[in-house]
């Protein structure tokens, strides 16, 4: 009877393992953004499922469904249909940034929790809108940046916060961007929005000033900048006669200062970060390699940094563990609400700032 007991014990542990152990159930909108290849190649993996697709673009999902292998069958024409029919958990927008708001305002009301590409949306109204609906109808509303994933600025974090190496921070400087979209060959559903003023609230200013703006929130422990300044470029207005292509972005805070380069100019790719602190510096080259000089009496060290941990090390992994509870975020993570609502205003201050020629402060610009 004991053994029965115990053998009955353990299947119903194993029963609920495999419950807990099921994968989240994600359905995908919009196939025109071209990182969607990174949620495309799950098929085979175990911590999410891919339910649905919406995209109203048939010669587009059937161009990615020979290149990932996905069946037709989960393709659907727009993204309520396909909600209604595959009943998702989650669901992750690869559409322009214009339409992350009515990814929100249908799956909110639905307890369907988000994860949207960066920014978070394409002005601060859209923003305000899409936190109140997260808010109310408690869904987890987060965005996703390449860079959250990249093991330097983790460890930047941690010399930073935790060893205290450097000091307090003074100053850091963000250099992103490439040689260009039209120049780097993005897709034509890609640029079709990425270079529209309204579906993508700006041209580089939002496309890599977000990263900047993303990491200093977090560095700086959610501190709002007291003020913003921009000053933004069309260096090549026959390529992108709509938007900008050069921008530079100053925030001003209490004992620092943040300066993000962002541009579609580079003559290469480049996604790296400054911080220099009261005694030292630290260089994140890229999301492996990195420099530290903990004060001028030391020599520079090449340091190395460790992937992030695996439940940590991906987006998507990232937002199971988010929702099935298994990781706490927290107020100002890299992916979280608070975080990327301020991430907004910086855009949203600094292209006024760009506009206007005036310096944009942050109290006066963002009045309650």
């Amino acid at each position: 009877m004991i053994i029965v007991m115990l053998s009955n014990t353990s299947l119903l542990m194993a029963q609920r393992d495999t419950i807990r152990q099921k994968p989240l159930r994600v359905a995908v909108v919009g196939l025109v953004h071209d990182h969607v290849g990174w949620i495309l190649g799950y098929q085979n993996k175990t911590d999410i499922e891919v339910v649905g697709i919406a995209e109203p673009n048939r010669l587009l999902a059937e161009k990615y469904s020979k290149r990932y292998g996905y069946s037709m069958s989960l393709v659907f024409a727009t993204m309520e249909e396909m909600i209604e029919k595959t009943k998702p958990e989650a669901v992750v927008a690869f559409n322009n940034i214009y339409d992350h708001l009515k990814v929100v305002e249908y799956c909110a009301p639905r307890a369907i929790h988000v994860m949207v590409e960066k920014p978070m949306a394409v002005n601060n109204e859209h923003a305000t809108k899409m936190l109140t609906l997260a808010k109310k109808h408690n869904i987890h509303l987060l965005t996703n940046y390449e860079t959250t994933w990249y093991g330097s600025n983790a460890k930047a974090y941690q010399i930073i916060k935790e060893d205290k190496l450097i000091g307090d921070i003074r100053k850091i400087v963000f250099h992103t961007g490439h040689r260009g979209p039209v120049e780097i060959g993005c897709s034509k559903e890609f640029l079709e929005w990425l270079t529209d003023p309204v579906l993508n609230g700006g041209g580089a200013i939002t496309d890599f000033g977000c990263y900047g703006a993303d990491i200093a929130t977090w560095l700086m422990d959610g501190e709002a900048p007291l003020s913003v300044v921009a000053v933004t470029q069309q260096i090549k207005p026959e390529l992108y006669p709509k938007v900008d292509d050069e921008a530079t972005i100053i925030l001003t805070y209490k004992k620092a200062q943040v300066i993000i380069q962002a541009s579609w100019n580079w003559p290469y790719g480049r996604k790296d970060m400054y911080v220099y602190g009261k005694t030292g510096y630290i260089f994140c080259k890229d999301g492996t390699n990195m420099q530290l000089r903990e004060d001028e009496k030391k020599e520079t060290q090449t340091l190395t940094a460790l992937p992030l941990s695996n439940d940590r090390k991906d987006p998507f992994v990232y937002f199971a563990n988010v929702i099935r509870g298994k990781i706490k975020m927290n107020n100002y993570d890299l992916s979280s609400p608070a975080t990327n609502d301020i991430v907004v205003k910086i855009l949203d201050a600094a292209k006024n700032s760009a506009k206007t020629g005036k310096t944009v402060v942050w109290n006066e610009y963002f009045k309650k």
